[in-house]
């Protein structure tokens, strides 16, 4: 390859990967990111625009790029006893990738198919939706049922207090409502994995991004009917299946024994984590890890029983537990290590 054929592949391949984040100011970038003139990125985006990798709208002044869907494809599936997940992938899905490192492949492998399961196992509807979007930079698959909704059902089973402690639990992974049948393990493994995942139920909107210790819900007030699940994931993506589920094991087996706690889910509104019964909620199910961290991210205040609870009340009764805690600001870990105090002494 020619030194100026590969400089202009860069120069694309640049764009292309930026574009998402800077629709408007694409052209200025580049310009500033390879030190080359306005005319010289435009031709690279006409480029671009005319091999419908890119579209644009708009004036010269106002112009703005968006990457363009190279392929769309949408199935529906009635939820009956013969439907499988396995033969919706082989079939219908693994060959609308497009050619995707083996990697990649498995991680969507994994979570297609326990989302599709969970929603042909658990929604209590009567029709699956899948629906696929790949652009030159990353695929997303969205999987809705109509059926009862996910938040609603956990509730309803596991006796919690509302759909957003059901989230909570959620992300604590090792949650089921059928404990003969499934693990639990599947969507927080599946909400791992991928750049983006999104749980659409009720009107809550509950989403995880790759690299992010936080989760973040978003109570829409717009009532969805079912379930709907996104996923997304960048075509070059480089992590793994077996990397995502070594960093949740305890390093002597394969056993999902550590979580990450999102503490600022237990927190309603204005409301300030201080009493024991918050830190209860925040405990729940916690005994089945061997080890546990508390991720304080958002959170600007604790009280002192709500930390006593965690760190000295409930770490007593579970020694075997190595508990943590991560991303605290100073007056959380002020409250934190005064609870820790007596243990130290």
């Amino acid at each position: 390859m020619s030194k100026g054929r590969a400089k202009s592949e860069e120069i694309r391949k640049f764009i292309v990967e930026n574009v998402v984040a800077h629709p408007k100011e694409i052209s200025k970038i580049t310009t500033l990111r390879f030190d080359i003139t306005r005319q010289a990125v435009n031709r690279h985006l006409q480029t671009l625009v005319s091999e419908r990798i890119l579209g644009e709208t708009g004036n010269t002044r106002n112009r703005v790029y968006r990457l363009c869907s190279l392929d769309e494809w949408k199935f529906s599936y009635p939820i009956k006893t013969d439907l499988a997940e396995d033969i919706v992938w082989r079939n219908d899905i693994s060959n609308k990738l497009g050619q995707q490192s083996p990697n990649v492949v498995h991680i969507w492998q994994y979570g297609f198919t326990e989302m599709l399961n969970n929603a042909i196992d658990h929604s209590e509807g009567r029709f699956i939706h899948v629906s696929i979007a790949r652009t030159a930079v990353d695929t997303e698959i969205s999987i809705k049922d109509d059926g009862i909704g996910i938040f609603n059902k956990i509730k309803a089973m596991k006796n919690l207090l509302d759909e957003r402690h059901a989230i909570l639990e959620l992300a604590k992974g090792k949650l089921t409502t059928d404990p003969d049948r499934h693990s639990g393990e599947g969507i927080f493994f599946t909400s791992r994995m991928f750049d983006s995942f999104s749980i659409l139920s009720g009107d809550v909107h509950f989403n995880h991004k790759f690299g992010k210790p936080e989760d973040w819900i978003l109570e829409t007030g717009k009532p969805e009917s079912g379930t709907t699940i996104i996923l997304k994931l960048s075509n070059n993506a480089s992590r793994t299946t077996t990397g995502i589920f070594n960093e949740y094991s305890d390093g002597d087996n394969y056993g999902f024994n550590k979580t990450v706690v999102p503490v600022r889910l237990a927190q309603y509104g204005d409301d300030r984590l201080v009493s024991r019964s918050q830190a209860r909620r925040v405990l729940e199910r916690v005994e089945l890890f061997k080890h546990v961290i508390f991720d304080f991210t958002d959170v600007d205040a604790i009280g002192q029983a709500f930390a006593d609870e965690i760190f000295r009340v409930f770490a007593s009764t579970h020694p075997a537990i190595e508990m943590t805690y991560c991303d605290a600001i100073p007056d959380v870990e002020k409250m934190i290590l005064r609870s820790l105090t007596p243990l130290l002494l």
